[in-house]
């Protein structure tokens, strides 16, 4: 792997954050070094055996990496932006992400000639991937509805899809990624470095290592879905779903999470008696889409 982020002090006075990130070698070189060695889950089987290439480029700062690959000349399925930077990242109903130096801020394209009512699914399928290739190095993510990533509660990272349509398929999405590594984040928020320094073990340390381990977690996400069944797929996901049996309330309606569809709604379930004279209940489900219901964040401390 590419080499630890190094912590000691340069002659003439304390380092800086943006000399640490000079040690670390934040650069398309760093990146694609540990693309090609970083571990990988062991199963599902086929997914290991292959490897994606990816066309690294990255900035200094740039307002959005969403926006800089969608103004790119010849972006592809597979070409990446990262940014030490932004000034304008975008989250999810038009939120701004926050962008400090110190985190990790990458986009990349993808062809999926996907129906275009499956675009929510871009979504899902990168949350599976990256979560799952987090786990594997041992951070202990989870997803929580709709797109961010999660430990003890706290938000690790998000994710925006975009896509572009042609003739009723998606010709071209872009994933957008923001994972707290070393950058400052707010009371519920949690960081990469706060994870590997309590568990006091050697782990993937280097931005360049999680930026890596993003982009296969998204590639795996996507290759996996597209190689099974809708159904498995969307086990698979709810296995790494944080929100599995919350209590939520709509609309003075006492409810729980039971899981999430193919179509990247949430599912809710209450229950109600018949009548007075039946102890009989019946059971309803409410579909919520993405952006209609806000599941909030925990603040477990993370031992």
């Amino acid at each position: 792997m590419t080499g630890k982020i190094s912590w000691f002090v340069l002659a003439g006075g304390s380092s800086t954050l943006e000399e640490r990130l000079i040690l670390a070698g934040f650069d398309r070189d760093a990146v694609n070094q540990a693309l090609a060695i970083l571990p990988m889950p062991e199963t599902p089987s086929f997914l290991k055996a292959v490897r994606p290439r990816f066309d690294v480029h990255v900035f200094g700062q740039v307002a959005s990496t969403n926006a800089t690959l969608w103004a790119m000349a010849g972006a592809q399925a597979g070409t990446v932006a990262i940014a030490h930077t932004q000034t304008a990242g975008k989250g999810q109903r038009g939120k701004q992400w926050e962008s400090s130096l110190g985190g990790v801020y990458l986009s990349v394209m993808l062809e999926p000639d996907w129906p275009a009512d499956r675009a929510a699914q871009l979504t899902l399928c990168s949350a599976w991937g990256i979560v799952s290739q987090f786990r594997w190095l041992g951070i202990p993510a989870q997803i929580k509805w709709p797109n961010d990533i999660v430990v003890a509660g706290q938000k690790l990272g998000g994710i925006l899809s975009e896509s572009k349509l042609e003739r009723g398929t998606i010709a071209r999405a872009v994933i957008g990624v923001g994972i707290n590594v070393y950058n400052p984040v707010p009371v519920t928020g949690v960081t990469w470095h706060k994870l590997t320094k309590v568990k006091g073990k050697e782990a993937v340390a280097s931005l360049s290592e999680v930026a890596a381990a993003v982009l296969l977690g998204i590639w795996r996400g996507v290759f996996y879905r597209n190689h099974i069944d809708g159904k498995s797929f969307t086990d698979a996901y709810q296995s790494l779903l944080t929100n599995l049996n919350m209590p939520v309330v709509l609309e003075g309606k006492a409810l729980r999470v039971v899981g999430v569809t193919e179509a990247g709604h949430l599912t809710l379930k209450s229950s109600s008696q018949v009548s007075r004279d039946v102890n009989q209940t019946v059971d309803q489900l409410v579909y919520i889409k993405p952006g209609e219901l806000s599941l909030g964040y925990s603040h477990t401390d993370i031992e």
